[in-house]
Order: C-alpha cells, then structure tokens, then sequence
C-alpha cells in the first residue's frame, strides 16, 4: 500500500466516491462473486450464503451489521473485478464469524474506550487479525486490504494484540476510508437496519452458522489457513468464565498460606544464635506441586476426556507454566500412577473405562513424592468422596451436569450422585 503525500490521506480507487450518478446494484456480479468465494473457501460457503445483501449508497464499499446483512455499494461493484470482490465477501463475513462486533464492545468497555477514532482504530485491528493469512490460494486481495506488515507489526496475532500495539496516527491517515460496518467494530450505523429489520439473523441461527462453519474446517484441517483452524478450534472449545475460575481456584489453592512451605537446613533459623549448639532450619517457600486426578470411569465422555486435557493445559498454566511441576493421574475404580506432565496434556494416556472411586485416585496422589500442595480432581461427580479432608489443599473441576443426593449406586438408572464435600473448592466445567 503506497504512502500518502503529507496532509493527505491516500484513499484506494474501490472506496473513493464517484462523480457520475450511482447505477442499480449489479446482483448477478456480486452473487457471481460470491459463488467464487464459496468455490476458493468452501468451508465459508455456510456463511457467505448465510449473509443477505442489502443495497446502499451510504457505504463506500461493502459493510456488516451484527445481523448478518451486508450492505453494498452498487458504485463499488461496478468498480471492482469479480475476483477482488470474492475477496470482498470472505473478508466481510470472517469479520461476523469472528464476533468482532462483540469483541470489540466488551474491548471498549474494559478499556473505557469511546468515539468513533477508537473504532475505526478496532476496525483496523480486526482487519489485520484477517487479512494476514486468507488471501493466495485462488482468493485475490482487493486493492488496499489492510495487512499488519503495513503498521509495522507481526502476522499470526489477534484483534486485541493488535490494539496495544498501535494508536492512530499520521501513520495510519491513509486509512481513515475504512469503513466495515458495525459487524466491525460495534458501532451503530446510521444505514443499519437493527435487530428488527428485514432479513437478520437470530442469535441462534448466528451461532448454528459459526459451528457450521467450525465444522466444516475442523473436518479438513489442511485446507484452511492457521487462523481459521485457531477459530474453529476455539468456536468448539470456547473460551469460558469456568476456566478461568479453574485457573483462579488453582492459583489461589496453590498460593495459599502454608501451601509449598517446608524446613530446610540449607540456610539456618535466625533463631539458632537464641539456641547456642543448635542448629535450627529455615522455613522456606517452593513452587507449589499440582496432580490432576482425572475420572476415566465409564460414565465419563469422550468429550469430557477431552475437555479434561484442555483443562490440564490450563492448569499448567495457571502455575506459571511450570510442567514440571504437574503431574497427571488417571483413575476410575483404580488408579495408575502419577505420571508427570513433561511431554504436554496431548501425551497424556487415558486408560479405564470401569467404576468410578476416587478415593483411591486421592491416596495414590498423596503417596507420590514429593507430595502435591494441591490435588485437582476433574470428574463428572458420580464417586464416593474421602470421609476426611486431605492434608492438602483441594479443587474439584465438576463436568456440568445434575447433581444431587442419593445413595452410590451407578448401575440404578435413578442414580443422581451427592455433591462434593464443603472442604473441596469447586467449580462447574461446561
């Protein structure tokens, strides 16, 4: 992208107003386009389809609302070839996939973000969290696409990296024509129709979209670029408030008073010279050590297996990202050995399948050396529970489910398990 003469912000041929009088919007181009798209990304085709055009000359080149509608400027069809406005659609719905509407609103509220610069400023950022991989491969970039290289920053980072990494600027005047619509960046729109106009999308069938889409990327990994296969990953495993009080749970458990302390003699008491001949050790403070004790019984997923070493991830995580220091153990009516987390939570084997004691998943973690500061349990809930608090500190991650009372009985039908004990901190997964 050229650079603009000083004072003057250079603006690209497709977004500058034209001088002769607007024609009628030329659906058979932009719908050609469109099934050109779906052709190069076929993975999109649930969503280019999904997103209804809506004629305008209030925009200067395609815009989106959180709805689902895409306005379109019938000048800037005209002006565009079919393969730089195929790249025009995938460009405008990866904005809706990606919910940068609704990042961008909770990223202003956080930051207590306000004005129409700001936005244009987070239209920027998502811009480049899409454009740095989805053009090549048949997908032609149109003229101006904003890429991060441009502000002198790094591919590969998302919207919000991208947004503590730059300000507005004379650097940034060549892109003050930018203009993606609420769908964007949050802000309302004068031309947008609302959450009441014709042909919008509800919140559901926004959501069906997106897993579709997810699917059909998950499906075949190596047709799609490194940031699509972030997204649908993320799209199957959101990013939850669970886990981040997972992690909280964690931190705090192993960060608590006494957690990690032990005597040792390698730097004396203070107190020794009170004790003449006396040699006094040092109370000292040392990482914390975490086991997770995951519940491999048959009456857990797959999914929840699954879901039980993203969570081993990030409790890894949550202890400064030492691995060393987290040790894994599988356990349903018996349980193996700690084993340690060394290789990453994709290494680790999940074996069982029978009845469900978690009892001896407690006993065998405190009898490995040295011994855990903090054992986290992830299960569905359906084991006996140790009738005594253990001599650590204690979080239980719960697979969402129902629970309640009964009697400990997995083969009744009725069964409904009891809830852990009051001494266990406990947080709902999923």
């Amino acid at each position: 992208m050229s650079t603009p003469a000083p004072g003057r912000a250079a603006t690209p041929r497709h977004a500058r107003r034209p001088d002769v009088t607007e024609s009628t919007l030329d659906t058979g181009k932009l719908f050609a386009a469109r099934l050109q798209a779906a052709r190069v990304r076929p993975y999109l085709a649930t969503a280019l389809f999904a997103l209804h055009p809506v004629e305008s000359r209030s925009v200067p080149t395609m815009a989106v609302d959180p709805y689902w509608r895409c306005y379109v400027s019938p000048a800037f069809v005209d002006r565009m070839p079919v393969e730089e406005l195929a790249g025009v659609w995938v460009h405008e719905v990866s904005h809706l996939l990606r919910d940068h509407h609704g990042r961008s609103d909770r990223y202003a509220h956080r930051h207590e973000l306000t004005g129409p610069a700001e936005r244009l400023r987070m239209n920027i950022a998502a811009d480049c969290e899409i454009n740095d991989d989805i053009f090549g491969d048949r997908l032609v970039a149109p003229e101006g696409a904003v890429r991060p290289a441009s502000l002198g920053l790094e591919d590969g980072e998302l919207m919000e990296d991208y947004l503590r990494q730059f300000r507005l600027g004379p650097h940034t005047a060549h892109l003050a024509w930018l203009e993606c619509g609420s769908g964007a960046d949050g802000l309302p729109r004068p031309w947008d129709l609302g959450p009441d106009g014709a042909h919008g999308l509800s919140t559901q069938e926004r959501d069906a979209v997106r897993f579709r889409v997810a699917q059909g990327i998950t499906g075949r990994p190596g047709n799609a670029p490194a940031g699509w296969r972030r997204w649908a990953e993320e799209a199957f495993h959101p990013s939850q408030p669970w886990r981040e009080l997972l992690g909280a749970a964690v931190r705090a458990a192993a960060s608590a008073p006494g957690t990690g302390e032990d005597y040792v003699y390698g730097r004396p008491a203070r107190r020794s010279a009170a004790v003449p001949g006396a040699v006094l050790p040092s109370l000292r403070r040392r990482p914390a050590r975490v086991v997770v004790v995951i519940d491999t019984s048959g009456s857990v997923s797959d999914a929840e297996l699954g879901s039980a070493l993203l969570e081993v991830a990030a409790i890894s995580r949550a202890v400064g990202g030492r691995r060393d220091l987290v040790g894994v153990l599988p356990c349903d009516a018996a349980a193996g050995r700690v084993r340690p987390l060394c290789g990453g939570a994709e290494g680790v084997e999940l074996l069982g399948g029978g009845g469900t004691d978690l009892r001896t998943g407690f006993t065998r973690a405190l009898e490995s050396r040295p011994r855990p500061d903090v054992v986290v349990m992830l299960t569905d809930g359906q084991t006996p529970w140790p009738s005594r608090r253990p001599p650590c500190r204690t979080v239980v991650g719960l697979f969402g489910r129902h629970h309640g009372h009964s009697s400990y009985d997995e083969s009744d039908p009725e069964y409904v398990p009891g809830g852990p004990p009051a001494w266990a901190r406990v947080v709902t997964i999923g």
